[in-house]
């Protein structure tokens, strides 16, 4: 499926996840999610339901100046044909040292397909608001006019990253999660976190989760109590997110 603004740049979405009825009415879909949050005037963005099994041409990746991959309720250590295809995909665009973000299930298979190490959380799922702590800053954050300590980000995982793929340096941590971000070089970036969510997509999911009996009912009645007294720093992750895809500059938090 294409979309919509054409332009200089194009990056591709590679969705991970069926979109669920209620992002489909209220958003349009997950892709119209991720694109409002990173998306700009005058780029073209293209989705690739890789869950479906739609994957970009090989011989046509070169066109693209980023890829970013989005959560999923899959497992990313499975090994599901779809799964393990986008792990070939993604070894590929890391040779060719193109952008890549990934976000939940993203950001762990890019850990498995560059070689580190992916499971279940010994902790248990991570639903709500996650005060991350930045520990290192990368290059394309240091572009950045204030690097803040840590910055609130919504989470919905159950697994996690335990080991990160050699070369790879730490970036954030959480009192949860030992890996809440990490990057390769300048063209790698995983982020545990959602920073793409808006709060009544995480209600929503956290309903669907009691629903199918995903999670305890006092869990998911915690998990909404601190996502109704505190924000997510959405524009600061946004930005982030932005500056590594586009390298743009003098970004500030203020």
């Amino acid at each position: 499926m294409k979309l919509i603004t054409t332009g200089e740049r194009r990056y591709a979405l590679l969705l991970a996840a069926t979109d669920s009825e209620y992002v489909k009415r209220v958003y349009g879909g997950y892709f119209n999610v991720f694109v409002a949050a990173f998306g700009e005037e005058g780029e073209r963005w293209d989705l690739f339901r890789v869950v479906d099994g739609e994957f970009p041409d090989m011989s046509e990746l070169y066109k693209y100046d980023g890829f970013v991959i989005s959560g999923s309720p899959h497992d990313a250590y499975g090994n599901e044909h779809w799964v393990l295809k986008l792990c070939f995909l993604l070894q590929t665009l890391d040779a060719m040292e193109k952008k890549v973000l990934g976000i939940c299930f993203g950001h762990q298979i890019l850990c498995r397909s560059l070689g580190g190490k992916v499971g279940k959380a010994c902790s248990g799922w991570d639903i709500g608001l996650r005060k991350v702590k930045i520990v290192s800053v990368p290059s394309f954050m240091e572009e950045l006019d204030e690097i803040p300590s840590s910055l609130s980000i919504i989470e919905c995982h159950q697994d996690e990253v335990f080991e990160v793929p050699m070369g790879a340096d730490v970036i954030a941590f959480s009192d949860k999660t030992g890996v809440e971000m990490f990057s390769v070089g300048h063209h790698i970036l995983g982020i545990q976190g959602h920073p793409e969510y808006t709060k009544d997509i995480l209600f929503n999911l956290i309903d669907r989760l009691l629903d199918n009996n995903s999670i305890q009912r006092e869990f998911a009645e915690n998990a909404k109590i601190g996502l109704e007294i505190a924000e997510p720093d959405r524009k600061s992750w946004e930005k982030i997110c932005r500056n590594f895809l586009k390298r743009t500059h003098h970004f500030s938090f203020s």
